[in-house]
């Protein structure tokens, strides 16, 4: 009887994670345009990726600098915010609110707003930058140099109140009696976060860690959406070049052993991170 209760999910993910994740690696092994048969070729499509196409390393230290970009800044400034919105001020409540607004917000709206306010010529960034006297401000997403940091900052603003409200739940369930011993024993505010805070923060951090990494070599919507990879590729992400590979020139294959690269990354990354989690995570006893 338990079986047949569970029979129902059992299928949906074979039929809809596990034959697509094993016939995917396949594919990846084989030519096939969607069109004719697919025709085994071993690991061609690998050792391409990284001898004879040119784009997949600039999409690959572009996915890496993306990811390294958006999640450390934007955790420090996560953790910044969730301490502040943390004390008791007033309407602090509608403050979290405006922070997350823009994390249930549609990418697709999102991506065009920042567009238009990185437009060189009318947007409001270039705007206020004239008028404090900047005579030639960045092109942003026109600029090989700016496109890359651009997206980088959008993604920041529209993530962060995810990050503030994980980070906001870790410090409500560290206990007050903490800082009110540190504060008898005469340690400041510095010396309580770097010895109360951070410490017994530190698991919601490593799980925060994590899920960005996760997150950030999975960027395709803002370079899809405001730059198309562009200019010069100096945004394309390994999703974006996977994107492009399947559904604008049909190399099937070769889009799977993309994917499967970025797979074997993010599991390796993944691992370090659990390994080195032992020198800076900290769990209190009994949790």
């Amino acid at each position: 009887m338990a079986w047949l209760f569970v029979t129902p999910v059992v299928l949906g993910m074979l039929i809809f994670s596990v034959y697509p994740t094993v016939y995917s690696f396949y594919i990846s092994l084989t030519r096939w345009d969607l069109v004719t048969e697919p025709r085994f070729v071993g690991a061609d499509n690998f050792v391409s990726l990284f001898t004879s196409d040119r784009t997949f390393p600039k999409a690959l230290s572009n996915t890496a600098y993306f990811a390294l970009g958006a999640s450390l800044p934007g955790l420090a400034l996560a953790l910044l915010f969730a301490i502040l919105l943390n004390q008791k001020i007033r309407g602090r409540y509608i403050y979290r609110a405006i922070y997350f607004i823009p994390v249930i917000a549609s990418t697709v709206a999102v991506a065009l707003l920042w567009t238009w306010i990185y437009q060189p010529q009318f947007g409001i960034i270039n705007f206020v930058l004239k008028s404090v006297g900047m005579r030639n401000p960045p092109r942003w997403l026109a600029s090989i140099d700016w496109a890359m940091p651009a997206i980088i900052i959008m993604t920041i603003w529209q993530g962060l109140g995810y990050d503030i409200v994980i980070f906001l739940a870790g410090l409500q369930n560290i206990s007050t009696a903490y800082y009110e011993a540190a504060s008898i024993d005469g340690a400041n505010g510095l010396q309580q976060f770097r010895h109360i805070t951070l410490p017994l923060l530190s698991p919601v951090i490593f799980f925060a860690v994590v899920m960005s990494g996760i997150w950030g070599f999975q960027a395709f919507a803002a370079s899809y959406l405001m730059t198309g990879g562009g200019p010069a590729n100096a945004t394309m992400t390994m999703i974006l070049f996977l994107f492009n590979q399947a559904f604008r020139f049909h190399h099937m294959g070769l889009a799977s052993a993309v994917a499967y690269c970025i797979f074997v990354i993010v599991i390796v990354l993944t691992i370090l991170n659990f390994r080195l989690q032992k020198y800076w995570v900290f769990y209190e006893e009994g949790s």
